[in-house]
């Protein structure tokens, strides 16, 4: 009786933290898009308009109304999805964002797949071998993949990769001779061609995304490895792992069933942290590799002063980061079952 109340208690202030950051979210954006060095007036109507032109788009924008009363309204059209119309695609930018954000997250979560791949048993290796020449190799290699550039090191695979070796695809998503052969049904290029069965299309994705989620994958691994290194050297320095090696146990048992069994939980904020910056920060690659993606669509946007494109993807990336905390909540409950007796 009292263990549902508690979690009937939790699952309450959960909600409330939630909606509390949301609305949170919703006036950062909207204080940001107010004290923007841009004019968005000025962006529709041009630098030669007229000054009755602009006060008249001015008006029509709500621009005239009081701060709070502006407020409410942004407010009412966020809600029902309303994020007003790109300046420079002239269509609704959650149209916009519905058809860009799957080519990020299909380069994010291949990104990760390599981050998180290489990034923990690096990580654990290293802690393993402390101040031994594997340590120090590996910590060489995160400090390379965490110093360099990420649009220097696009530009070299691109050199070295694709136009010396031949090993991967170019630019885009995809070749160019297979562009509009596949419906858009999810917008996946990958479960939209599996779905269609030309697998020649899916092989061509496959072969573009490799080069630049791997690129993108090393520099996430950096960060990976050394928070892994750091919470493994703290368990392996506790009592019960010296217990556990006098007892008997073998150590690749005692190092991987309990000191990397007690960070798991720690690893999946690393993990979802990661993932949200390759979301939200893969603008670099993305203009190298010419990837048509979320990122390089808030740049386009940004540089004509789109203001209402600029400030959907803000809001998109709030709440990117929100639902990534939500789902490690929900992970730490099925990776530590002492949160689930709460």
């Amino acid at each position: 009786m009292w263990r549902m109340k508690g979690r009937t208690r939790s699952a309450m202030g959960q909600a409330t933290t939630v909606l509390v950051t949301l609305f949170g979210l919703l006036v950062l954006t909207f204080v940001i898009g107010r004290i923007m060095p841009v004019d968005p007036v000025a962006a529709i109507v041009g630098e030669d308009a007229t000054n009755d032109v602009y006060e008249n788009v001015y008006r029509k924008l709500g621009l005239d109304r009081p701060l709070y009363i502006q407020f409410l309204y942004y407010m009412r059209d966020i809600l029902t999805l309303d994020l007003g119309v790109s300046i420079r695609t002239g269509r609704p930018v959650v149209e916009d964002v519905l058809h860009v954000l799957p080519a990020t997250i299909e380069l994010a979560t291949f990104a990760i797949i390599v981050g998180a791949g290489l990034g923990v048993p690096m990580g654990v290796l290293a802690a393993v071998k402390k101040d031994r020449w594997p340590d120090h190799v590996i910590r060489i290699i995160s400090l390379l993949g965490h110093s360099m550039p990420i649009f220097w090191i696009g530009m070299i695979g691109l050199l070295i990769f694709y136009a010396g070796l031949g090993w991967v695809g170019g630019s885009g998503r995809m070749s160019q001779f297979y562009i509009g052969l596949v419906p858009e049904k999810t917008g996946f290029l990958f479960i939209d061609s599996a779905l269609a069965g030309d697998w020649d299309v899916f092989r061509s994705a496959l072969n573009h995304v490799i080069l630049p989620a791997s690129l993108l994958g090393y520099s996430s691994s950096a960060y990976i490895t050394r928070m892994t290194r750091s919470f493994m050297l703290d368990q392996i320095n506790q009592e019960y792992i010296t217990t556990a090696r006098v007892k008997g146990l073998s150590r690749p048992k005692t190092i991987w069933r309990h000191a990397f069994g007690n960070i798991r939980v720690q690893l999946v904020t690393i993990v979802a942290l990661a993932y949200g910056s390759l979301l939200e920060g893969a603008v670099l690659i993305e203009t190298v590799f010419a990837w048509p993606g979320f990122g390089s669509y808030l740049t386009a946007n940004l540089i004509i002063g789109d203001m209402n494109a600029v400030m959907s993807c803000v809001l998109v990336v709030g709440l990117i980061f929100i639902s990534l905390n939500l789902l490690s909540d929900v992970l730490y409950r099925v990776f530590d079952p002492r949160t689930r007796a709460e």
